[in-house]
């Protein structure tokens, strides 16, 4: 086995948009930063919508991650004007708006319900009959019989995101190591590096656990240091516009028809992302014939027209859920072991606060205002209540 060691101030487990995120803004605070994936960016962060919907994700008794995501939408534009600037890379980052689409009478009522809760926590979201759903977007089906247009859920190109993030992890100094992390190292109450698939050592002051789904599943931690992220599988479809073609959508369009979620995400370069499902499948990323159908079925209801498209690429992500559907935030039972995971649908949104959150605290030893609500403790205390 190896005996070398190299260390570093801060190595990072997990390569995807949230763990590149994090490297990039500790790298240019001045860290000595190891961000470790087989494959950066890959992953989750490769099979997303990009949707950047706080508002339109909101969830009943889920405040405390609505001001979380509404903190993280508000530094977006920010976020992509550096990140955009010190690479030279664009992400595409679109402030389109989201249209959210009631077909019967039932998902009428329940888009009403939402409404009446957004206004009640002060969110922006303006209610539009099915005409002035079908004015804003003409290719909806003629069914639509109203909809929520929230004017400040944009959308990020999450290829073109990532791309660009790896390229600012390096600009900024720190190193992408393309191996596989097998086991933590622990020194008595101490995270003190972590051992990669080829027996290399690394040392590190402190760890960042950001491997979404595969948080739980690395080596070396005592139980009660072990996150409670599981799995959650969405398959997604990629649809091409054919040459000629005049478009299909201005802007993101979400619905529910026989009781699933959809969206369409148009981006620029003319694809139209569909997704997406939630299947608790474990680890399995294996696309589906029912996945695909349910998907363009679903699509169909809303956007008759996506027949007319090309079926360009069919692909299955994992989400990383936690307990309350909500991240895993900085420190947590050891020393030197911070984290940064549990995102589960939310990952592209959170991205720009959680980096911000977790460099900073590897900075400074504190967490804001914003993130203290999402540490490891609150699953840690309700799993010993239970």
């Amino acid at each position: 086995m190896s005996s070398r060691r190299v260390a570093h101030d801060v190595v990072i487990v997990g390569g995807g948009v949230i763990g590149l995120s994090v490297g990039w803004r500790a790298a240019a605070a001045g860290l000595r930063v190891a961000v470790i994936d087989p494959r950066p960016g890959a992953g989750a962060s490769r099979v997303a919508g990009g949707m950047l919907a706080a508002v339109n994700e909101v969830q009943y008794g889920e405040q405390p991650l609505l001001a979380l995501s509404l903190a993280s939408a508000a530094r977006y534009p920010s976020f992509i004007d550096e990140l955009e600037a010190v690479t030279g890379r664009p992400t595409e980052y679109r402030a389109t708006g989201t249209l959210a689409v009631a077909l019967d009478a039932d998902d009428r009522a329940a888009l009403r319900e939402l409404h009446t809760f957004q206004t009640s926590l002060g969110l922006a979201a303006q209610w539009l009959s099915g005409r002035e759903c079908r004015s804003l977007e003409p290719m909806l089906a003629p069914g639509v019989t109203g909809g929520l247009l929230v004017a400040g859920d944009h959308q990020v190109d999450n290829r073109a995101l990532t791309a660009a993030l790896i390229t600012a992890v390096e600009a900024a100094g720190g190193t992408l190591w393309r191996a596989r992390v097998t086991e933590f190292r622990v020194l008595g109450d101490r995270v003190v590096g972590v051992r990669l698939d080829d027996d290399e050592v690394l040392a590190a002051g402190q760890v960042v656990l950001a491997a979404g789904s595969w948080s739980g599943e690395v080596a070396g931690l005592p139980d009660r240091a072990v996150p409670p992220v599981r799995p959650v599988k969405g398959q997604i479809l990629r649809l091409r516009l054919p040459a000629g073609h005049p478009g299909l959508l201005a802007r993101t369009v979400r619905g529910t028809t026989r009781g699933s979620h959809v969206y369409l995400v148009p981006r620029a370069n003319g694809e139209v992302v569909v997704g997406a499902t939630a299947e608790e499948q474990g680890f399995d990323t294996g696309v589906t014939a029912g996945g695909v159908y349910q998907l363009l079925r679903d699509a169909h209801d809303l956007v008759p027209g996506v027949t007319e498209l090309t079926l360009a690429e069919c692909d299955a992500g994992l989400r990383p859920g936690t307990p309350d559907n909500a991240p895993i935030l900085g420190p947590g039972p050891l020393a030197g072991l911070v984290y940064a995971t549990g995102h589960h649908r939310n990952g592209i949104l959170l991205a720009p606060v959680t980096a911000d959150a977790v460099a900073g605290y590897l900075v400074e030893g504190v967490l804001p205002d914003v993130a203290a609500p999402f540490t490891l403790d609150r699953l840690v205390d309700a799993r010993a209540e239970t």
